[in-house]
């Protein structure tokens, strides 16, 4: 199946731009309650993904106070791990495997433009659908 049944499009995703500071990630992921979430460049192409993990840290290392991550920029931020993205042209069974080492799959077009995110409970649910579509197929065979 096309991942496209699953996407959760750019519009409902909150993002950031990788030109955004520490101070305003944190306050994203704190609004709409992520642990993790995509950051895009100006023009729309995913860069990457930041983590509490990540900003907390490095806040720790670099022994930052508030005021100071209204002035550093996300990307001094190292990050733990490459969240991996995907085309739009993938199928579900392609990115299962991806979603057991992160939150959400970035979609990405042809140029490399975030189009939005699949999460693992979407892949979760197509799961679970496939499971049963088999067992009713398996019922009506015997």
């Amino acid at each position: 199946m096309n991942i496209l049944f699953c996407l959760t499009p750019k519009e409902k995703v909150a993002h950031i731009y990788s030109d955004s500071t520490i101070r305003q990630a944190l306050e994203k992921m704190q609004v709409y309650r992520y642990s993790a979430i995509p950051v895009l460049d100006r023009e729309g192409a995913y860069v990457g993904t930041i983590s509490e993990g990540d900003l907390l840290w490095f806040i720790k290392e670099m022994k930052l106070d508030f005021e100071k991550t209204e002035q550093m920029g996300i990307l001094e931020v190292p990050r733990n791990k490459t969240n991996t993205s995907v085309m739009i042209t993938a199928n579900m069974e392609d990115i299962i495997d991806i979603s057991t080492q992160q939150n959400f799959v970035p979609v990405v077009d042809d140029y490399g433009s975030f189009i939005g995110i699949i999460t693992r409970k979407d892949i979760f649910n197509y799961m679970v659908d496939q499971m049963n579509i088999k067992e009713q197929i398996a019922l009506e065979e015997s």
